[in-house]
């Protein structure tokens, strides 16, 4: 059913027996003057079209953290700068207006939130507090080697490639 109230001093009137007309005088502070549709569905539609989604959604994040917890906290570190390494690329892409799936920033961003969240969890089982932990990550930032993303070695080797296999062909 379609519920469509327009801000005005007429009175209610119902155009289709789906659709329905109404004024809305009783709100009389709002600055709205226009026409607002509701759409109302019925709960079971709701339920179906929102539960799958999510129930796959966290079966997908459930199999991501067992990954996750199943490395090692060096390991753990060094997908964390990969990540952020790729996330630096991306936003490179973005800036030079290059074509990227923009829908990466979010997946890498949580894939590192979900890392940082692991290695936090070992820090507590381990005691270490969280005056400790900061001064750990500041330690932690200080030794890391900058190092090019995977993505962009992937790119120079295919660009090493072309060149050989173009040097070769002369």
């Amino acid at each position: 059913m379609l519920t469509l109230s327009v801000a005005s001093s007429t009175s209610a009137f119902r155009v289709t027996p789906r659709t329905t007309f109404t004024s809305s005088n009783i709100n009389h502070r709002s600055s709205f003057n226009g026409v607002r549709i509701h759409h109302i569905l019925p709960s079971h539609i709701i339920r179906t079209t929102i539960t799958r989604p999510s129930v796959v959604m966290m079966a997908k994040r459930e199999e991501e953290l067992k990954e996750i917890r199943a490395k090692t906290t060096e390991e753990i570190n060094d997908e964390i700068v990969d990540l952020k390494g790729e996330l630096f690329m991306l936003r490179l892409q973005r800036s030079a207006r290059n074509e990227f799936k923009s829908s990466e920033f979010r997946r890498m961003r949580k894939r590192v939130a979900r890392m940082l969240t692991v290695k936090r969890e070992r820090e507590i089982d381990d005691g270490i507090g969280k005056r400790q932990s900061r001064k750990l990550d500041r330690q932690w930032r200080k030794s890391i080697v900058p190092r090019p993303p995977p993505s962009l070695k992937k790119l120079q080797e295919e660009e090493a490639a072309e060149e050989a296999k173009e040097s070769a062909s002369a």
